[in-house]
């Protein structure tokens, strides 16, 4: 078939519903014209009068498949007898299983790996399970060739366990569902195809990457599709129809090409992120509730500036303690002990029980982080995220933290949206101890996204640094592990710059792109030092702001 692609159909649970599953396909290729394959993972038969009946008729040559299908073995004890023989054979005409695992290559070339059954919880393995060697001898023929860049399709039953993680999330229990053994498989052969079933719902992943950006050649991506149960009564998706070429007769720059929405690969978390799942799994009791942080930001203001039909946070005691009002029913001494948060080695401007901190700049606090004015704001609007715990750099976050400083953009950004501007976010991870995520609006009517995007390039280019575009969906911590110096932005329509800092670099270059011409238009307020205002003017600066951002924030309790 040469370059050709192969038509293929993928569905899901078919639980004996054989007379549906080739009905729909008839009506799909009669719309669509022929397919060259059909594929099912989860359970094939199904265990009911009806679904025995039905298999007879395909099993006798009273009725025929439509199409050549390959299924996947017994995924529970009832449906085990349907299938003679472990290594695979064809039950009826174009219905051919698989077997318990391997590699099926067809005639284009096109490979596909595949696993029947279930994950064995124990010893010996029921014939519906696989076990940790079914797996492993699947991956090592594979593996061991050092031209290995992946399989086209991965057949399993199960789904992949945390294949949610950095994408989007699906309609299931993800604290039971998926098998850690399928995730290391998948992590493995780097399917550029994988499907699974058994949960009942259908979920189609966002495409994620198999390599590390900047520090790997680029490799394909790999979809994860899961699909529901032939003729559910909801409705929800069972089949899947798509179009692939063999990736051992592709262009590798055609194979390697990124989609826009591809995001990290769920299965390599970061150190960070496995020592703290491996503390909520191990030392659950040992976790404590997070410290919420409040301290009084109108002792020297009007209260009313807080708004009506809101509660106003605690007053903040100055020794990181906070002093709960009105409406806590609970008694002295029930209190739970807060979480404490990284503590910095010695003083620091911006952890928010320091006593260095200005906490008159303060606009919002959540529970992991907190909204400021900028001391030397570039306009009225421009504001911090901070993380409240001592963290110096965005890759050193831990996931809570990243969740509600996600929160705050999203927050900030449809603040701005109503004054008529679009944000800009910058980090410079270089001669700082303390994150500090630089938030900047700028007017719409001033210049575009685009324009934006061009100054920082060009500005970089004109003293020797380049700015490296990454794709939007890239987690910073696969790009700059923690101790790594570098200069990063964010622009509104999610497009991100990044430069890793060798030697030197200069300290104002965010806020002098944004000040320039092309941009802001206002030079001479590049440098933070040129901009101060009174303590007064900040006082009033922060009132005013707080005011017209209550309304975003989701900090304020109703």
């Amino acid at each position: 078939m040469g370059d050709q692609p192969v038509r293929v159909l993928a569905c899901g649970d078919v639980e004996g519903r054989l007379n549906a599953l080739f009905s729909r396909v008839q009506a799909i290729q009669k719309k669509t014209g022929q397919f060259d394959l059909l594929l099912c993972v989860g359970e094939f038969f199904g265990t009911t009068p009806e679904a025995e009946a039905e298999w007879q008729q395909y099993k006798t040559g009273a009725k025929k498949a439509s199409i050549h299908t390959y299924i996947l073995g017994a995924a529970s004890q009832e449906t085990v007898k349907n299938f003679p023989n472990a290594d695979g054979c064809e039950l009826a005409e174009n219905i051919t299983y698989l077997g318990r695992r391997g590699v099926f290559t067809g005639v284009s070339g096109l490979q596909i790996a595949y696993v029947s059954g279930q994950e064995a919880l124990q010893e010996p393995a029921p014939a519906h399970c696989f076990t940790s060697k079914d797996l492993s001898a699947l991956v090592s023929p594979l593996t061991i060739n050092s031209k290995f860049r992946g399989v086209d399709v991965l057949l399993t039953s199960q789904w992949p366990r945390g294949v949610w993680n950095y994408g989007n999330n699906p309609e299931v229990n993800t604290k039971s569902c998926g098998s850690g053994s399928i995730a290391s498989l998948a992590d493995k052969l780097k399917p550029r195809y994988h499907f699974a079933a058994l949960e009942g719902a259908h979920y189609e992943r966002l495409p994620y990457r198999n390599h590390v950006v900047l520090q790997e050649n680029a490799q394909h991506v790999s979809r994860f599709i899961a699909l529901a149960a032939v003729s559910n009564p909801a409705k929800k998706k069972y089949l899947y129809a798509f179009n692939i070429i063999p990736m051992k007769t592709m262009d590798p720059a055609e194979l390697a090409k990124q989609p826009q929405d591809v995001t990290e690969n769920p299965y390599r978390r970061s150190a960070k992120d496995k020592t703290e799942a491996q503390r909520t799994a191990f030392s659950a009791e040992e976790e404590e509730p997070a410290r919420q942080f409040f301290f009084d930001l109108s002792r020297k203001q009007d209260r009313g500036s807080w708004g009506r039909g809101r509660k106003r946070p605690s007053d903040w005691d100055g020794r990181g303690r906070g002093q709960r009002h009105d409406g806590d029913q609970r008694h002295q001494g029930q209190e739970k002990q807060p979480r404490r948060h990284p503590q910095p080695p010695g003083p620091c401007w911006f952890c928010l029980a320091s006593p260095q901190v200005e906490k008159h700049l303060v606009i919002s606090i959540g529970t992991h982080c907190y909204v400021a004015l900028a001391k030397g704001a570039l306009t009225p609007r421009h504001v911090l995220i901070l993380p409240i715990g001592h963290y110096q750099s965005v890759v050193e976050l831990s996931s809570e933290v990243v969740e509600e400083m996600e929160k705050y953009k999203s927050a900030l950004s449809s603040f701005y949206k109503s004054k008529g501007e679009r944000c800009v976010l910058f980090e410079r991870n270089y001669r700082s101890q303390h994150l500090q995520l630089q938030v900047v609006p700028v007017p719409l009517d001033r210049c575009t996204t685009e324009d934006i995007k061009e100054a920082f390039m060009v500005q970089a280019q004109e003293q020797n640094m380049e700015l490296m575009e990454i794709p939007q969906h890239t987690d910073l911590k696969q790009i700059a592990p923690p101790g790594t110096p570098y200069f990063y932005v964010e622009l509104d329509t999610g497009d991100k710059l990044f430069f890793r800092i060798q030697k030197h670099f200069p300290l104002q270059f965010g806020r002098e792109v944004l000040a320039s011409e092309a941009v802001l238009n206002i030079p001479t307020r590049a440098d933070w030092k040129e901009c101060k205002m009174s303590r007064e003017e900040e006082e009033e600066s922060c009132k005013q702001l707080r005011e017209d951002f209550q309304q975003y924030d989701f900090a304020w309790e109703d």
